[in-house]
């Protein structure tokens, strides 16, 4: 029900500035990666929403991480990302605007069930596969580690991360190469599933992050300052289509699945998108970015002289006639 009054409110929402009615298509160029939980950028072409707010988007298919090289390149206009993975880069300088939240959960850590590991303090001193060091998984099984009391800082770290692919990671798991494994879904569930593994903490599941808003949708900033009615407009769309997932997740992977965007089986898939709540919000993404910030700035991947709230207002933008809470 919820989605549903958002996407009403969309509809009637003040547009200050709008694209023109009767102009033509503005086209925009938005990247993807190909993750599950992408869902908005990819609906909002299926289902018409860029369309209806006066875009004719190009979709563009990044490999995984390319996303702040395209739009520091000007290849891509806006995309998609997880909030902890953007703050670093913003504080280096990435020149984007994050405009709305889109979604909660996405992000696992697992065991093996026979590991004798039960909680997050039994990880100190063991070795943690992760997909990249500046990841998501990462960021998010620091701070849970953090706030369990284990050091994660990069000089008195208490565990060990270990770079694996996705595809790599279950076996390095098994082989013992590993003693955990950290990933986004729908690797995680995958992972969890075909391997009967025990997940430890689960950003969907287990509080505070599961209210916390992971992902959101951003703008260039060159896009944002050059032409800010493309910039509502996509903003616009990707929150239809996060309020449609939201009442919608069956159909929504057998797009996903059909158009060939994510891989795998669509039930499946479904299963796992239906822990994660579409309930778009600016605002979501504005805590959310505060939240992140000072914990990243404790566990000192940022640094601690950093003005987290500077950066958040330097890098969040209230659009106006957007969904805000």
């Amino acid at each position: 029900m919820r989605a549903k009054i958002v996407i009403a409110l969309l509809a009637f929402a003040v547009t200050l500035p709008a694209l023109a009615a009767d102009a033509p298509l503005k086209k925009i160029r938005v990247g993807f990666t190909g993750g599950l939980c992408e869902g908005p950028v990819q609906i909002a072409h299926e289902k018409g929403f860029y369309a209806e707010e006066g875009l004719d988007a190009e979709l563009i298919k990044l490999q995984a991480g390319a996303n702040f090289e395209a739009i520091a390149a000007d290849k891509i206009d806006a995309s998609f990302g997880l909030l902890a993975t953007l703050l670093q880069p913003l504080s280096n300088g990435l020149t984007i605007k994050i405009t709305t939240g889109l979604h909660t959960g996405c992000d696992k850590l697992l065991v093996k069930p026979d590991s004798g590991i039960k909680t997050l303090t039994d990880l100190k001193g063991k070795r943690i596969g992760v997909p990249s060091l500046t990841s998501s998984p990462i960021m998010f099984t620091r701070r849970g580690l953090a706030a369990a009391g284990v050091k994660v800082g990069d000089k008195d770290a208490e565990v060990e991360f270990v770079v694996f692919s996705n595809a790599e990671l279950p076996l390095a798991l098994s082989k013992g190469a590993i003693d955990a494994l950290a990933a986004n879904d729908p690797v995680a569930s995958v992972a969890a599933k075909a391997n009967n593994l025990t997940v430890l903490l689960d950003s969907a599941r287990d509080e505070p992050y599961k209210s916390q808003y992971c992902c959101a949708g951003y703008v260039s900033a060159k896009l944002y300052k050059e032409d800010p009615a493309a910039a509502l407009a996509y903003t616009r769309a990707v929150q239809k289509a996060s309020a449609w997932i939201q009442e919608h997740p069956d159909e929504t992977t057998q797009i996903q699945v059909d158009k060939k965007y994510v891989a795998g089986d669509p039930e499946f898939n479904a299963t796992v998108l239906k822990t994660f709540k579409y309930i778009p919000s600016a605002k979501g993404a504005y805590d959310a970015f505060s939240v992140i910030a000072n914990e990243l700035k404790d566990i000192g991947i940022l640094r601690a002289d950093l003005d987290a709230d500077k950066l958040r207002d330097n890098s969040v933008v209230l659009l106006p006639g957007v969904v805000y809470e």
